[in-house]
């Protein structure tokens, strides 16, 4: 069958380019590229809220989302999928970038989108999950939402999450804090908090190891905090180092690569746990973003102030943990650079001092 070598389509009043359109990037569905477009198209104003002025890398799988393939790592980069950190070459003017540090110091500049056109231009690129940054280009050092990932551990999966959810957003409260869910696209839930935006990297992921630890000796057959997945039983991890510097968690309405083309989704409070992360996918959220809007708008970049959370609370509930009860930092992910006060970073049942051993 004949395919067109490429079509245009209209961004929010640019036009952008999309070849292949016809190539199928989720086989199981059925899913073309153009289709792809058209899904951000449609949630136009979400997405771009979700990206808005935010450095972002790329998950970009220019070979379609097919069984067996493989993510390059920066060990081995011959993968049919990869995360662009850099603003790729040859990107149009209207692309614009923010340049970031990594923990290892080096920076980059990172697309920062400005306009919807982006969006459909890095999905033409092969991109189905943008990974913004919790920061604004005009300070990348200044973090702006608070993310919480509820993520199931083996034996557990999104309902245990979602009864875990209302606890959270309790505990959110009693610390002055707006949280908003969504669906992670696979099987976690995140929530996010909107910022006024004067916190560093360390204090939000300082606050994000204490509301954990609150909700651990709460429910401490259902969540924890343990770092290693040895200790972390059947139970919902709180993954503070989602964070750390360089950690990010997909966008509000992004396509997860999967089989199922699902996306990931916000959600009212009161439907987390009436629902299934496979109820949202490219052919559903449309209709869905048309009837209910964006349910994300408090967390765009160009947001009321007056939204904005503070942290205090939180981090005097830290202060508290350290002095009470001894309970210092966690261990950061293994690509940082040791950082002070931090933990060891040894597997348990690899740590001689621990089992006694010289």
């Amino acid at each position: 069958m004949p395919t067109a070598d490429a079509v245009e389509v209209d961004a929010a009043g640019r036009p952008v380019r999309v070849s292949s359109p016809d190539r199928v990037v989720f086989p199981d569905r059925g899913i073309t590229k153009l289709q792809v477009v058209e899904y951000f198209l449609a949630v136009g104003d979400g997405i771009l809220g979700a990206l808005l002025h935010r450095p972002t890398t790329l998950e970009r799988w220019p070979k379609g989302v097919f069984e067996g393939a493989v993510m390059a790592t920066r060990a081995d980069n011959r993968g049919d999928a990869f995360y662009q950190k850099r603003v790729p070459r040859g990107a149009p003017d209207y692309v614009e970038t923010a340049t970031i540090s990594f923990p290892s110091g080096r920076t980059a500049d990172e697309v920062a989108p400005t306009e919807l056109a982006v969006v459909a231009w890095a999905a033409n690129l092969g991109t189905v999950t943008f990974h913004p940054w919790p920061v604004r280009r005009d300070d990348v050092e200044a973090v702006d939402q608070l993310r919480i990932d509820l993520d199931p551990q083996p034996g557990t999966d999104y309902d245990d999450a979602a009864a875990v959810a209302p606890h959270l957003r309790e505990l959110l409260g009693e610390l002055d804090l707006v949280g908003y869910p969504k669906t992670s696209g696979g099987r976690g839930l995140h929530v996010f908090v909107p910022l006024a935006p004067r916190w560093s990297f360390q204090q939000a992921r300082r606050a994000t190891i204490a509301i954990g630890r609150e909700l651990e000796r709460r429910l401490p057959d259902r969540v924890t905090t343990k770092w290693w997945k040895e200790e972390r039983g059947e139970r919902i991890f709180v993954d503070y180092n989602q964070m750390a510097r360089d950690r990010t968690i997909a966008s509000a309405y992004s396509v997860r690569p999967n089989r199922r083309a699902t996306v990931s989704t916000p959600l009212e409070w009161d439907e987390v746990d009436q629902v299934h992360p496979d109820d949202f996918d490219v052919t559903t959220v449309p209709e869905r973003f048309a009837e209910r809007g964006d349910l994300f708008a408090p967390l765009r970049a160009d947001r009321d102030p007056d939204l904005d959370c503070s942290l205090d609370a939180a981090l005097a509930l830290a202060r508290r943990d350290e002095e009470e009860h001894g309970l210092g930092d966690l261990p950061y992910p293994p690509e940082y650079p040791k950082q002070p006060g931090e933990p060891k970073r040894v597997q348990p049942s690899r740590d001689r001092d621990r089992k006694g051993g010289g």
